[in-house]
């Protein structure tokens, strides 16, 4: 290794057709004297933006949760299937200004991918990897094999299925993606960009197939690699034995582009990224920013976060590890400028793993790659000025402003720490909304199977038991346990009060492991079963105690809905602007309160409207493909349904003056504009609102309210049942 002090380069190993990268060793008489102050600037900018360490951290930790989560869903509705979020959010390598999409991909074990014929399995489909000269670097055909016989298929049984011109039968890669979009049409708009097929704004959702045998371009790879410092041993190894992808995409040139699938290692890159040391990754961001800001300019958005990763893959190998230090931050970048330069200037941009592949291909014309050579030239030249002209979550302000303090979206002044606890409860809300929207799916699903609905919760807990001995899944498998388990007693607690069972203690004994789902969820579902059972004073305590949790910076979480503006960062700001250090010690999170129908005898009766929601069936016909996953059950958010359930205990106690002024505060609470970002169940709110000016006889007034619900939904709506009960009690 030379010394860190050596000015001279030397010319490494490079792909053939591909330029060579020097293997920079030193600083002296390179570096500009304003980029080391420039470059503990910039770090500290990235710092203040979310880019700094624990930042980065939580959002891998974060979405990493989230691939279980969704892994354990989709095996709990009987897939085999693995789940996994790749790109920016799973890395960490993001923010907010930059909006980054989430990647998603589905990879099913239900199909067989075969590299050699030893490869095949009896009752299973096959399919056998094909790539010869027509095929492009990193494409492949899959052959269909018989799952009875080890023989190919010859028959075009399937949909999905193709000819090829010498006769083999082909399983199409743009088949496949016809028969996905079919799937989700209901799901919402679909768009397709590349291998995805995804309903979800912002999504890029990939349904692919597990490569789990040896693959030769991976080899090589490694090869090539070894005896470097970078990427260590260790993770050659471990890239050695992960598996790749097949995702359903050609090559824009390719004769077979319809049918080919590529290969993808994306869980060897993301080890990479995972090795990434801070000025690394910071080094990235910036690389991102620019792409974004800058390049976007130049050539739309032909240039793409792959381009700047592999950049660093290349950049990252080729320079000695002492390089990487905070205030070298903008001659790495500088670096990475002069490699994207050469290869522009050859028109090949190489994959880092897969030999041959230029990325240049289906992304830029010549044309723009033209342009873009020399805006990058006219940045190198200018020592990257233009950075302070870019706009994405105010960077260039910044650079010119000052350090690590920074203007937030509302104008307030933040610090690092404050806006890592913004995006800290940020992530968290969206993993919970992602969370209870899982939880639906299940509950849906078991609801519309088969199987006596009680077992089955039953059985999909014991099954989260199995998964809690798996270590990477156990975090994910003890929130479903902690969530089915509370479902469970609650159904039990359901059926005791039907058959007028009064053996309270021992379901009172088994809601204690489930109080800590949230804030409030679970002890109000705790208070509902008190008070059908009679034990008003118990619920009452029970209440207090929700009360007192519930403090004025409590988000509300929804499964079913979302409400504009409600993932705002100025949101989670708010939550923390009173007390910085502690929001933090208890998740400041209530999830909306769901009665299924085998719950209805631990819910109040009024509830029991909601599940039963619709007049028509035209009604249920207007049901989109989310709705009908809630809409047969009871939901309302958390606080209008514990001041409810105030109003009937006081009540019921004969504490006439709590029970008014708790009426008052419902009131309020439903009617303060301020409370709009937290309440996803507005037409229910009013309904139980409704209800209670109905038991105080004030029938106008009752009717008022149930207006005001129709306002807001006119189908689906229970207000339609309670108006006609109204009515015809104010006819008798």
């Amino acid at each position: 290794m030379e010394d860190e002090h050596d000015t001279n380069t030397r010319t490494v190993y490079c792909l053939p057709g591909m330029p060579a990268l020097p293997r920079e060793t030193g600083t002296r008489n390179k570096i500009p004297e304003h980029f080391p102050a420039l470059s503990i600037r910039l770090s500290e900018v990235l710092d203040g933006i979310g880019a700094g360490k624990f930042t980065v951290m939580e959002r891998r930790e974060t979405y990493l949760l989230r691939e279980s989560m969704e892994t354990i869903t989709g095996q709990l509705m009987g897939g085999k299937v693995e789940c996994f979020h790749f790109g920016s959010q799973s890395e960490g390598t993001t923010t907010p200004g930059l909006n980054s999409d989430i990647d998603y991909l589905n990879s099913y074990y239900h199909t067989n991918i075969m590299t050699d014929w030893r490869d095949w399995k009896a009752g299973m489909s096959n399919l056998l990897m094909l790539h010869d000269d027509h095929n492009p670097p990193q494409q492949y055909l899959l052959q269909v094999i018989s799952g009875d016989t080890p023989e190919p298929e010859t028959r075009l049984c399937d949909e999905r299925y193709v000819r090829k011109d010498s006769g083999q039968v082909l399983f199409s890669s743009e088949q496949w993606k016809k028969e996905t979009e079919q799937k989700i049409k209901d799901r919402g708009e679909i768009t397709k960009h590349g291998p995805s097929v995804s309903p979800i704004p912002n999504w890029d959702i990939v349904l692919a197939f597990h490569v789990c045998h040896p693959l030769p371009e991976i080899q090589h790879w490694i090869d090539r690699c070894r005896g470097r410092d970078w990427p260590p041993a260790q993770l050659l190894e471990a890239a050695q034995v992960a598996p790749c992808f097949l995702v359903p995409a050609g090559h824009p040139d390719s004769d077979y582009n319809r049918d080919e699938w590529r290969l993808s290692p994306n869980l060897i890159e993301r080890m990479l990224m995972f090795s990434f040391s801070m000025t690394q990754i910071k080094c990235y961001i910036v690389l991102k920013l620019i792409k974004q800001s800058l390049f976007s300019k130049m050539v739309g958005d032909f240039t793409t976060s792959f381009h700047c990763k592999t950049v660093m893959f290349y950049i990252i190998e080729r320079t000695h590890p002492s390089l990487w230090k905070e205030h070298n931050l903008m001659f790495l970048l500088l670096l990475c400028l002069h490699v994207l330069r050469k290869w522009l200037g050859f028109r090949k941009f190489p994959h880092y793993i897969i030999e041959g592949v230029n990325l240049f291909d289906g992304k830029m014309s010549f044309a723009q790659q033209r342009r873009l050579l020399q805006y990058v030239e006219y940045l190198i030249k200018s020592d990257m000025h233009d950075l302070f002209y870019i706009d994405i979550d105010k960077l260039g302000y910044r650079l010119q402003g000052c350090g690590i303090r920074h203007i937030g979206q509302a104008g307030e002044v933040l610090g690092c720490v404050g806006i890592h606890n913004i995006i800290s409860l940020s992530l968290m809300f969206e993993r919970l909304e992602m969370f209870l929207v899982q939880l639906r799916l299940i509950t849906y699903e078991v609801e519309h199977s088969n199987t006596i609905f009680e077992q089955d919760i039953n059985c999909k807990l014991r099954k989260c038991f199995e998964y809690y001995t798996n270590a990477k899944l156990k975090s994910a498998a003890l929130e479903f346990i902690n969530h089915l388990f509370a479902l469970y007693n609650s159904m039990q607690s359901s059926k005791y009060l039907r058959q007028r069972n009064h053996a309270l203690s021992e379901i009172i004994r088994r809601f204690k492991y489930s109080l800590k789902t949230d804030v409030a969820s679970s002890r109000l579902k705790l208070a509902s079963v008190l008070y059908c059972f009679g034990h008003l004073q118990a619920a009452v305590k029970v209440l207090d105690d929700v009360e007192r949790r519930y403090h004025s910076k409590v988000k509300a979480v929804c499964g079913c809905r979302k409400i504009k503006g409600d993932r705002d960062l100025q949101v989670f700001a708010n939550m923390i602007s009173d007390n910085c250090d502690n929001v933090l010690c208890e998740r400041p999170f209530a999830f909306c309160v769901k009665f299924v129908r085998e719950e209805a005898y631990c819910a109040p009766y009024i509830l029991w409207f909601e599940m039963k929601r619709n007049m028509t069936e035209e009604e249920v016909s207007q049901r989109d493909f989310y709705d009908k996953q809630w809409m047969d059950y009871a939901e309302v958010a958390a606080l209008p349904f514990l001041h409810y359930l105030q109003y009937l205990t006081y009540g019921g106690l004969g504490e006439r003056e709590k029970q008014l002024h708790v009426l008052g505060i419902l009131e309020s609470y439903v009617f303060d504009s301020r409370n709009k970002i937290n309440m996803y169940h507005i037409e229910t709110a009013l309904n139980l609102l409704g209800h209670c000016y109905e038991m105080e006889g004030d029938y106008e007034g009752a009717l008022h309210y149930y207006a005001e619900s129709l306002g807001w939904y006119r189908t689906n709506n229970a207000a339609n049942c309670h108006v006609q009960r109204v009515h015809r009690l104010i006819s008798t």
